[in-house]
C-alpha cells in the first residue's frame, strides 16, 4: 500500500504515544509451523510469517527477515543453511585485489533474491494498515562477507583503492536491489550495516557512510524511507551514520540509546535498542517488562524515539516475552 512515509514519520513524532517496531520475523515462522530454512528459501512462506506477526501484534510497521546472506550469495558466496538457524556465509570468496577486479556485479535473478522480492511484493499487497519495511545489507558489511571481515579491516588501510573498488561494486548491487524492493510496493528498507560499527567515526564515514548515502539519495523519497541499522556502533560512529541522510536510525544494544539519540536530528526517527538475546529470548516476562519500561522512561524526552529490539529477534524467542514487551508499551502509552 502506498503510504507517505514523510507524513508517517511526522505523525510518529507528533504522537504522544511511543510506537513499537521490533525487528522480528522468526516468531512468525514458528506461528505458521515452518522452519527458518523454509522462510529464507521460499518467498510465500516468508510472506506468510510476516503476515502472521502483523495479525498478532500492533507494530507500527511490519518488517521482513533480516538475512545478511542474500546479497553475498548473489555474488557467489557459499552459504551454510541449517533448518532452524539464520543462514551464514561460509568462508570467503575474495582474497586479493585481483579477485576484486574480476568480481562481477550480479543480476537480480541470482540466488534467493527473487524469493525475497516475492516476499516483499506479497507483504506490500496484503498488509495495508501499516508500512512494510524490506531489508538489505549495507555496503561495508557486504564487502566483509565477500572478502572476510578481519581481512577487509586490514585492506582499508593497506590497499584503500582495492577496498573502494569492492565497495563500489557492493553499492551498485545494493542500490539495484533497493530499487527493485521499492518497485514491490514496500514502504522502505532497513539497511543493516553492523560491520561499520567496527570502525572509528572517520573510517565509518569514508568506508561506509559515503556509500550508504549514495543509495539513500537514489531511493529515499516521501514514499520510501531508509532505516539505517548499525548494531555494531557503541556510540563512536553515530555522526557518520547521521551523515548518510537516512530518515531513521536503528541502534543496537551495545550503545546508550539516550546518548546516541542526542546526535540524531529531531526530524529523523531514532530506534532501538532492547537486547534481542539477553532480553527478548532469554529473560523472564517480568524482566522483559521492566527493561521495556525502563527504556521508555529513559527516552521520554525524545518524541522521535521508536522502541525496538536492538537487532533481529532470534529463532525460538518466547512469545511470553514478546507479549510482555507489547504489554509494557501499552501500559506506558495508557498513562500519557
Amino acid at each position: 500500500m502506498k503510504i507517505n512515509m514523510t507524513e508517517w514519520a511526522k505523525a510518529v513524532i507528533d504522537s504522544k504515544k511511543v510506537m513499537a517496531v521490533p525487528i522480528m520475523t522468526h516468531p512468525g515462522i514458528e506461528m505458521i509451523g515452518r522452519r527458518v530454512i523454509d522462510a529464507v528459501s521460499d518467498g510465500e512462506v516468508h510472506f506468510n510469517a510476516v503476515r502472521a506477526l502483523a495479525g498478532r501484534y500492533d507494530t507500527a510497521a511490519a518488517t521482513v527477515i533480516m538475512d545478511l546472506t542474500v546479497e553475498a550469495e548473489a555474488f557467489g558466496a557459499d552459504i551454510a543453511f541449517e533448518p532452524d538457524e539464520v543462514p551464514a556465509v561460509r568462508g570467503h570468496m575474495l582474497s586479493s585485489a585481483d579477485d576484486i577486479a574480476r568480481l562481477q556485479v550480479p543480476s537480480l535473478s541470482a540466488g534467493r533474491v527473487p524469493a525475497y522480492l516475492k516476499a516483499n511484493l506479497l507483504a506490500a499487497r496484503a498488509i495495508t494498515d501499516r508500512p512494510v519495511l524490506a531489508g538489505c545489507i549495507g555496503p561495508f558489511s557486504l564487502a566483509g562477507r565477500l572478502y572476510d571481515m578481519s581481512e577487509i579491516m586490514i585492506l582499508i588501510y593497506q590497499n584503500p583503492e582495492a577496498a573502494a573498488m569492492l565497495l563500489d561494486k557492493c553499492t551498485d548491487f545494493i542500490l539495484k536491489y533497493c530499487i527493485a524492493l521499492k518497485k514491490t510496493g514496500a514502504n522502505g528498507v532497513v539497511m543493516a550495516e553492523p560491520a561499520a560499527g567496527l570502525m572509528s567515526d572517520d573510517d565509518c564515514m569514508r568506508f561506509s557512510s559515503v556509500y550508504v548515502k549514495r543509495i539513500v539519495e537514489a531511493v529515499q523519497d516521501d514514499y520510501f524511507t531508509v532505516v539505517l541499522h548499525n548494531c555494531g556502533n557503541t556510540g563512536q560512529c553515530t555522526n557518520a551514520m547521521v551523515a548518510t541522510g537516512a530518515a531513521a536510525y536503528h541502534f543496537g544494544n551495545k550503545c546508550d540509546m539516550e546518548q546516541v539519540s542526542r546526535q540524531v536530528p529531531p526530524t529523523a526517527l531514532t530506534m532501538g535498542n532492547l537486547d534481542p538475546v539477553s532480553l527478548f529470548k532469554s529473560a523472564t516476562p517480568d524482566e522483559m517488562r521492566r527493561a521495556t519500561t525502563d527504556l521508555l522512561r529513559k527516552m521520554s524526552n525524545y518524541p522521535n524515539f521508536v522502541i525496538s529490539s536492538g537487532c533481529d529477534t532470534p529463532p525460538h524467542t518466547p512469545f511470553a516475552n514478546i507479549d510482555a514487551f507489547f504489554e509494557a508499551v501499552g501500559e506506558w502509552n495508557s498513562k500519557l
